[in-house]
């Protein structure tokens, strides 16, 4: 299998993309695009050479999946530029990434893509546990492991609560009607994951999903007035307001323990 690996928001360093080389051995063929490499700025160089790298593995025909190297900030700066350059080989690849790349997961799974994964990325080497996570994120692209999964039935999707509030309303928001939402944070004040649920329940279209599980909120900074209720019960909040079925913790998160979520599967 041949796996491309693309960086649409910030750059790996050529030492972790070796680490990652000796870590998948014989399971795996990884083409990382030099472009992972480049900097410019915050990205991983210019948004044209961001795009350009994706639009290219994505349309080769010898490439079967394409994995995201890390999140950060970018993709909502390229996507519009993408979506439109994709071929249908583009369309049936297996996709993965999580956190800033749940942009280009959305609008990929808007436009048709079925085999749209929330799930741990290269940088994830970083992490501590971080071989457990790459190691994990090949049993679904190599070997397709169900043992892999995050386990809540139904069809289900992924998101950073902060990307999808910011993809409410764009014409790459995807159709979940009757998924099952999993939703996880990183370093966001209580106050603004509030916020945020508030503008994704409020939503037509979300209002559809089947329910809302909530992943692990991490490195919440601590305010200097306590906002007086904690992530679960703010999701509950939003969920009895919404009327959208809250249907407890989800195994994901911003972390090495990160489970892999097949969109609408």
């Amino acid at each position: 299998m041949r796996i491309g690996i693309v960086a649409p928001s910030c750059p790996i360093t050529p030492e972790m993309a070796e680490q990652l080389h000796q870590l998948v051995g014989g399971r795996a063929e990884l083409r990382i695009h030099p472009q992972c490499y480049l900097t410019h700025g915050h990205f991983a160089g210019p948004d044209a050479a961001r795009a350009d790298a994706l639009v290219e593995y994505a349309n080769d025909p010898a490439i079967d999946a394409i994995w995201f190297a890390r999140g950060g900030y970018g993709a909502c700066r390229i996507v519009e530029a993408v979506l439109p350059r994709l071929s249908g080989v583009a369309r049936d690849k297996q996709w993965m990434g999580y956190s800033d790349a749940g942009t280009l997961l959305g609008a990929l799974y808007s436009e048709g893509c079925s085999r749209v994964a929330h799930g741990p990325m290269p940088a994830d080497l970083n992490r501590r546990g971080g071989e457990a996570a790459v190691a994990r994120a090949l049993d679904w692209l190599v070997d397709g492991r169900a043992a892999a999964c995050e386990p809540s039935p139904g069809r289900k999707a992924a998101f950073n609560i902060t990307i999808l509030a910011h993809l409410i309303g764009l014409p790459w928001q995807p159709e979940l009607s009757g998924h099952v939402l999993l939703l996880e944070e990183v370093s966001e004040y209580h106050y603004r994951i509030d916020r945020a649920l508030a503008q994704i329940t409020a939503h037509p279209g979300i209002r559809r999903v089947a329910g809302i599980r909530l992943g692990r909120c991490s490195q919440i900074p601590e305010n200097d007035v306590d906002f007086g209720m904690d992530e679960v019960a703010i999701a509950e909040h939003w969920c009895r307001v919404s009327g959208i079925p809250f249907l407890g913790r989800a195994d994901i998160g911003h972390d090495s323990a990160n489970k892999v979520v097949p969109f609408g599967r």
